[in-house]
């Protein structure tokens, strides 16, 4: 705690008054400092309970606290949305089966003419749901008494009619399985629970059975799904986590799930070709790099991924090149400037990474010559003016400060950011990857952990394959 000064405790010497002025300075700076820490964490809270999650501002109009000798953000781009006649509503889908149902006069209303002619009908069309049902295959196996040569025989038809040895599980519902749990995140007691609403009981234990089985049917298509993924231009590269409960253990620790995703366009007799994008994902028990060395140890390419450094001995090989993600130096400054009632240094930032995707949005559907070369024409400079922003308005920042880590983060990645504008098959951010990693983060509020290192097999095969 400070102590309270009064004017006779101050010293009556000039250069001891000088000295405790800038020790009460120097506390000072470090309060306020740690108060802008707390504020940033308590905002994020807030945001994290109470907020929206879209990443998003309201108007960003006129972001300037301060003129600065420096370059000035570039104005948020803006949007223009033409007038449109609302249409009406959509047609129901052509390939539905449809079930007629006819409806007449009475044949008292009938009796009140003196004569009726139909001249046609009009129609009108519901969409109809019928409520799943459970049913039972049987699977007759024709027996024979077959006689060669003399000597007798009893032959019998062969017939699977499980996929899973010794089981009276069906494909079909050991799929549903697999998607009501990987796909609609569905936990295996409420699964249980409407099965026995249609009529059948089936135990969780059972069912966790299945899920695990039919995932290590699965597993054969790992190989080839990985290979797939080598052999793609660039690949993406990101985790997410999942609490883990090992038996004889009372509190759960982090378990990694890596996901990997191949993707981009190569030439092929002088035309681009899209490598049809797959994910795969991968269980890990730690972070370390040591399983991404194993996992990438044949691949030669652009890896994008954020800075974590696990990483870097990735990059140490000389096989693999670092792309940075944008989106993960924007969401830096956008938890920033969320927080903040009056736009800053932050909210500036925002505009300058906004315009850059604005160039990214008008060369989306374009060749990758076309790309990298709009990159090369609009990004270049802007990035240019955009790193000489930073470097002039990073001096003044506290070291702890929430806004100089953002700062410091751009900086400190410079090359792996600005990397995206060397080819037109790279792209600016990792966000393709996070959205294949989103159902399992969805799941994870479902499935709540996972009981043994062996059972996040099941949840990292049926997760991956074809990517959007």
């Amino acid at each position: 705690m400070l102590p309270v000064l009064t004017p006779s405790d101050l010293p009556a010497d000039l250069e001891a008054v000088r000295t405790l002025a800038l020790e009460q300075n120097r506390v000072a700076r470090a309060l306020w400092e740690q108060l802008e820490i707390l504020k940033h964490q308590v905002a994020q809270l807030n945001r994290a309970r109470f907020g929206a999650s879209s990443e998003r501002l309201p108007g960003q109009a006129e972001l300037f606290t301060q003129p600065l000798d420096l370059p000035s953000p570039p104005a948020a781009p803006q949007v223009k949305v033409t007038g449109h006649i609302r249409k009406g509503r959509p047609a129901l889908p052509k390939d539905l089966p449809r079930t007629r149902i006819e409806y007449d006069l009475s044949e008292a209303q009938k009796a009140s003419f003196d004569s009726l002619e139909r001249i046609g009908e009009e129609r009108s069309e519901t969409l109809h749901y019928e409520p799943a049902r459970l049913s039972v295959i049987e699977h007759i196996r024709f027996k024979y008494v077959a006689t060669k040569g003399g000597e007798s025989t009893i032959v019998t038809a062969a017939a699977q009619p499980s996929p899973l040895p010794k089981s009276n599980a069906s494909a079909g519902l050991l799929a549903s399985i697999q998607v009501d749990t990987f796909v609609d995140h569905l936990p295996i007691n409420r699964q249980e629970t409407r099965y026995a609403r249609l009529g059948v009981h089936l135990p969780r234990a059972t069912l966790c059975e299945w899920k695990l089985a039919s995932a290590e049917l699965l597993a054969t298509l790992l190989p080839p799904l990985r290979n797939h993924v080598l052999r793609a231009p660039r690949v993406h590269l990101d985790d997410t986590t999942l609490p883990l409960l090992e038996r004889g253990r009372t509190s759960t620790r982090q378990a990694h799930l890596w996901g990997y995703l191949g993707a981009g366009q190569r030439q092929e007799n002088g035309l681009w070709v899209d490598h049809p994008p797959a994910v795969l994902f991968e269980f890990a028990e730690s972070r370390t790099g040591t399983y991404l060395l194993n996992f990438l140890r044949d691949y030669h390419g652009y890896l994008q991924a954020d800075a974590y450094s696990g990483h870097d001995a990735l990059y140490r090989t000389g096989r693999i090149i670092e792309v940075g993600c944008w989106a993960h130096c924007r969401r830096r400054f956008f938890e920033i400037a969320k927080a903040q009632k009056t736009p800053g240094l932050a909210a500036q930032a925002l505009t300058w990474i906004a315009r850059l995707y604005a160039i990214e949005a008008d060369i989306k559907d374009k060749s990758p010559e076309h790309k990298l070369a709009a990159r090369q024409a609009e990004a270049v400079p802007l990035l240019a003016q955009f790193h000489q922003w930073l470097q002039g308005n990073a001096h003044g920042l506290l070291a702890r400060q929430p806004l100089a880590q953002a700062f410091g983060y751009a900086l400190r990645h410079w090359q792996a950011l600005v990397r995206y504008t060397e080819s037109g098959i790279l792209e600016p951010d990792n966000n393709r990857l996070e959205r294949a990693i989103r159902p399992i983060a969805l799941g994870r509020a479902s499935w709540m952990f996972a009981g043994a290192a062996g059972a996040l097999l099941p949840r990292c095969i049926p997760c991956s394959g074809p990517a959007a």
